[in-house]
């Protein structure tokens, strides 16, 4: 099987138990960074109820451990940091994940790093509109990015890496990077400059958006929230979860990483 379709658990048997807490300590710091920057650009952010506890916790065996951070108010609904695996055997799943309210209907921002142990990629301009059919919206959101995708999509130090989940492919747009690489220093400065310059991009759309029809409103709300449950619930990570933490306790778990209450409180106001 070619390298840029193995599964996790192919990479991870070739090399079960690495030590990557270093590249945790780096990747989590900017990705901490990250969320603390885009926390700063909104008011009204407060922590989800359920996350008191979860600053850091670890599976029943102790064979994971990680951190779930969730905000919500204002205009962003939902605004993740969290990290799980396990530092001393090769696994980590760490991200910074701000879904808007629908005040805008800028694209979402997901950023993701991990390790299997090779270093992994993924970041996203999550889009509100049909590329396909609204040309406009992605000349103003996709567009502006592209030499910069190319370049980066271009660097011999990464290759693609694909999927498994058919519902993960579906969610690939022009903004969309998964890449895989060697787990070291340069390729995480490459990936942070990347990251940041788009995140520059991201707050200065978000800064100089026009208000959205409040008629338009509550039919992206629904389709935000279906795309917050569906992003969780079809994760091929899950399957590797369930093998530590049981099926009941990883549904435990995608309630509160969806934001299932919040997403409830939303509708009922």
């Amino acid at each position: 099987m070619s390298s840029d379709t193995k599964t996790i658990d192919q990479f991870l048997s070739e090399n079960p138990n690495v030590d990557v807490s270093k590249a945790w300590e780096r990747c989590w710091g900017i990705l901490t960074d990250v969320k603390q920057t885009i926390a700063s650009r909104f008011s009204g952010l407060e922590l989800e109820p359920a996350c008191h506890g979860r600053e850091y916790y670890t599976s029943p065996n102790g064979e994971f451990e990680g951190s779930f951070q969730a905000w919500s108010g204002g205009d962003c609904e939902w605004l993740v940091n969290s990290w799980l695996g396990n530092r001393k055997a090769s696994i980590l799943d760490m991200n910074a994940t701000a879904y808007l309210g629908q005040k805008t209907d800028v694209p979402h921002f997901v950023m993701v790093f991990g390790t299997i142990p090779k270093l992994f990629f993924y970041f996203d301009f999550m889009p509100r509109r049909n590329l396909l059919v609204d040309s406009a919206y992605l000349d103003k959101y996709y567009a502006p990015i592209n030499d910069e995708y190319l370049a980066l999509r271009g660097n011999p130090n990464f290759q693609w890496s694909v999927s498994h989940g058919p519902y993960m492919r579906a969610l690939i747009n022009p903004s969309t990077q998964s890449l895989m690489a060697d787990l070291n220093d340069e390729n995480i400065d490459i990936l942070e400059d990347y990251a940041r310059r788009m995140l520059a991009h991201w707050l200065r759309w978000y800064d100089e958006a026009e208000p959205l029809a409040a008629s338009e409103r509550e039919a992206l709300r629904r389709d935000d929230h279906q795309l917050r449950r569906l992003c969780y619930e079809r994760d091929p990570m899950n399957k590797l979860a369930t093998k530590v933490f049981g099926e009941e306790g990883v549904q435990q778990m995608l309630t509160l990483r969806m934001g299932a209450e919040q997403m409830r409180r939303a509708v009922e106001v």
